[in-house]
């Protein structure tokens, strides 16, 4: 006789229909406290129960694994406890539950810090959570491709950060009759009582309150160090498309990252313009693979503008990273040491001179827009220092790029240098042509 086994769970009306879907793919923009995470750690266990799938995979993705711990982890171990097949496994965070395929599924934590612990396997499931949060490459490069042999599923969920990864994602499911969508506000689920709400508006500012409660994701960022002025370069057409010239170089800005992620920008320095015409961003990779592709460009090549840090020798080679640089053929220049809020104040007085080619770019600024810092809730102020994670690499390589460029600040045509006459040696044409050639130099290009 079969035996019933009830799941210590009761979801909530707004996501009845989530759980009800056909649909491959599902994107959820949730308000705070709104249960998403309990309602997708639920939708997994359900799913890897009923999973005719041998060995069933499943992945719950946070930005960061602490944060996939502390939210997630222990609502996996409650929810899952009447149908595990062994104990959980408390180093690497995974359950192996009992399946309708006669073989344990398996859902395991990760975060999105270290996606690349995912790559070499397949999903049957993945639910990314916070995904305005993660590197915009986690879902295309690594876990979509994941799903493919099994066509496995994926779901979205977060709170609005602007319009980012993200927002994207949101915007194709409204769009796309394959993917399921809710946006779950505040005013309209009734989870949070109205005195919460209003209660919560008296403490917030209505910026934060509309990205919080309402999902909206037209609201600043808050604590963004440029997110008005990405907005500025938005609305004044400075993303589009971005011509290099041929006959002037095209320098490059690095964030020279130790076992971690190296990130470069490429830009020409026009008058008083920026044109920023490319971006680059990779893990794990020696020096000669990021000079490779500064060697790869079409261009023609300028400096290679480093921090300051990097010629410090290194421990077990004995030699520096300008050194092997410098071997490697690029012409190497040290951005001058600083503190990191003088570089980000002198970032906020490059952008507005910047161009940037949206095609080849795109994520960078991306990282740029949402490079920000916490509240700190003792000082009730906004803390000094920028949060790390994935947007901390192209930020610190752009501020870098924004203490040299105006060292190498080239005109677009140089000026011969002029001769100095006495008043009464000039002739009348000579006059003339003096003071047409003054009106045309005032001309902006």
């Amino acid at each position: 006789m079969a035996r019933i086994i009830t799941i210590p769970y009761a979801p909530r009306g707004v996501f009845r229909p989530f759980h009800k879907r056909t649909e491959r793919f599902a994107a959820i923009v949730a308000h705070r406290r709104c249960g998403k995470t309990v309602a997708c750690v639920n939708d997994m266990i359900r799913r890897a129960v009923i999973s005719k799938q041998p060995q069933y995979r499943a992945a719950y993705v946070a930005p960061f694994l602490k944060q996939a711990k502390d939210v997630a982890w222990e609502y996996l171990k409650r929810f899952s406890q009447p149908i595990l097949a062994e104990p959980p496994n408390e180093s690497e965070l995974w359950v192996k539950v009992k399946s309708a395929s006669g073989t344990p599924s398996r859902i395991r934590i990760y975060g999105a810090d270290n996606a690349d612990a995912l790559r070499g396997g397949y999903l049957d499931d993945a639910t990314l959570d916070e995904y305005a949060d993660m590197h915009p490459s986690v879902w295309p490069a690594i876990i979509r491709p994941m799903l493919a042999d099994r066509q496995g599923s994926a779901t979205f969920i977060g709170t609005p950060k602007g319009r980012n990864a993200f927002w994207e994602i949101v915007d194709r499911a409204r769009l796309d009759d394959r993917w399921f969508q809710a946006v779950l506000r505040a005013s309209e689920t009734g989870i949070l009582p109205d005195e919460e709400l209003t209660d919560a508006r008296r403490d917030m500012t209505p910026e934060l309150y509309e990205q919080e409660f309402e999902c909206s994701f037209d609201a600043a960022i808050m604590g963004a160090f440029y997110g008005r002025e990405i907005a500025d370069a938005e609305r004044e057409g400075r993303i589009g498309e971005v011509t290099w010239h041929p006959e002037l170089p095209v320098h490059s800005a690095w964030d020279l990252g130790m076992g971690d992620s190296t990130a470069i920008w490429f830009f020409q320095a026009v008058a008083n313009q920026i044109r920023v015409v490319g971006a680059y961003e990779q893990h794990g990779q020696p020096l000669s693979h990021y000079v490779g592709v500064v060697k790869s460009k079409p261009w023609l090549e300028g400096k290679a503008y480093v921090p300051h840090d990097a010629r410090v020798r290194e421990l077990g080679t004995g030699r520096t990273r300008v050194e092997v640089l410098t071997e490697l053929g690029l012409r190497v220049e040290l951005v001058p040491g600083h503190k990191i809020m003088d570089g980000i104040n002198a970032a906020r007085l490059t952008l507005p001179r910047c161009w940037f080619a949206e095609g080849e770019t795109r994520e960078a600024v991306e990282a740029l827009r949402q490079y920000r810092t916490e509240y700190d809730e003792k000082t009730r102020a906004y803390k000094d220092t920028p949060r790390h994670d994935w947007t901390s690499h192209y930020a610190d390589a752009f501020r870098y790029m924004a203490m040299a460029w105006r060292e190498m600040a080239v005109p677009e045509a140089a000026s011969a240098k002029p001769v100095v006459k006495g008043i009464n040696q000039y002739t009348v044409d000579e006059m003339w042509a003096e003071a047409a050639r003054q009106r045309g130099s005032t001309r902006r290009v």
